[in-house]
Formats: C-alpha cells, structure tokens, sequence
C-alpha cells in the first residue's frame, strides 16, 4: 500500500485534520518559510498527533545536533534532509541518532537520478528542482525520468501532487509513499477537503 505523508503541519487545527484522515506520516518544517514551526511548537503538535501517525522533521542545513535532539526526544520519528547535505553530515547524524533518513533529491533532469546508490540515506524523496527555494513549490517534474533510474531504496514522490493527479502519479511510478503539502492548502492554509480528497485518491487507487 502506497504510504501517504501530509506536509507542511504547523497548527492545533491542521493536526486535527491530520488525525482525522490517518495519514501515514506526517511532516513538520523546520527550514525558514511560512510553514516553518519551532522545536516548542513542534514537541507541542506531536502530543496531539495521533501516536499511529509518524512525524517527519523536515530540515535544510540545521546543525547535527540540533536535528538529532528532535529525533532522539521522539519529537520526530524520521529526518528528512532538503538541504542537499553532504555526506559527512549524514555521517555525523548516523552517530548521533538511529532515526531513519529521508534524502531529498530535487529533480532537475536524468542526471539528478544518477548513482544513487552514493547516498546513505533509509529512503529518497523525489522533488521539484527550483533554484534555491526547498519543497513546498506545488510544481510537478517530469515523472518519465523516473523510467530510467534504479532506485536503491524506497522512495516517496513529491512535487505538485493533489487529490486530481495523485492516482496517475501512483500508476506510473509505483512509489513507495507520496508527499503533498501545498497540494492540501487553501490560500496557504491547510484544506480539510482537499486532505480527505488526496487520502481519497491515493486509497483509491489502491483499491482498483
């Protein structure tokens, strides 16, 4: 089954939405931007979570220890590295936390999914290339680079899904869990239809 992880969670209400859909995972942003949350806030919405739902901290070249600290308070329960650290970071980290890693991969073309098997990583995240601004972006990439990658890991698939393209999405690249955030939003806030809507979609699409 096709995991499901909802970004972007940064108030008491968007937690309850989150618990209401029963996602798999969902994601905590602790990189700048307006979805950013604090390590308060953040211990603050893991205690209303729903325990069954897993927290991932998304994180763009914060020191080590900072990051390891989340993880290793149960704050978060996997760490998701969109700043395209390098590997002596992923090193450190690896000695300071059993936390899974998600590395992101922005997509910009067939040599962003060269020789993957480089990166010490529990599972990749395929996102939209876009300069310098991390996720979040509600753009799609072309999908059909994906035909010709080997996959060394699980992976998610993110950029510019929603409940309308979500199901097609899964049908052509079998990815191990899709990740949404502006994709659930109104107005930059999250849509609790448009939550029900992407869970729909991707049960679904199990389903047929």
């Amino acid at each position: 089954m096709t995991k499901i992880k909802l970004c972007g969670i940064r108030r008491p209400e968007d937690v309850a939405m989150v618990n209401r859909a029963q996602p798999d995972y969902a994601g905590f942003v602790f990189a700048p931007g307006r979805r950013q949350v604090t390590a308060e806030q953040a211990e603050n919405l893991r205690r209303q979570l729903d325990p069954a739902i897993a927290a991932v901290g998304v994180f763009v070249k914060v020191p080590v220890e900072e990051t390891a600290a989340l993880a290793n308070r149960g704050t978060i329960q996997l760490i998701q590295l969109h700043g395209e650290e390098d590997e002596a970071y992923v090193k450190a980290l690896r000695e300071w936390t059993t936390a899974p890693i998600i590395r992101v991969i922005r997509v910009r073309g067939p040599e962003s999914l060269r020789d993957l098997d480089r990166y010490d990583c529990d599972y990749f995240l395929l996102d939209t290339y876009s300069g310098s601004q991390f996720g979040g972006l509600g753009k799609t990439f072309d999908h059909s680079l994906l035909r010709q990658a080997r996959f060394p890991r699980p992976f998610f698939l993110a950029g510019g899904l929603d409940a309308d393209n979500v199901a097609a999405a899964i049908a052509g690249c079998s990815p191990f869990g899709v990740d949404t955030s502006s994709g659930i939003e109104t107005a930059g806030t999250k849509d609790e239809n448009k939550i029900r809507a992407f869970v729909s979609a991707v049960r679904k699409e199990e389903e047929s």
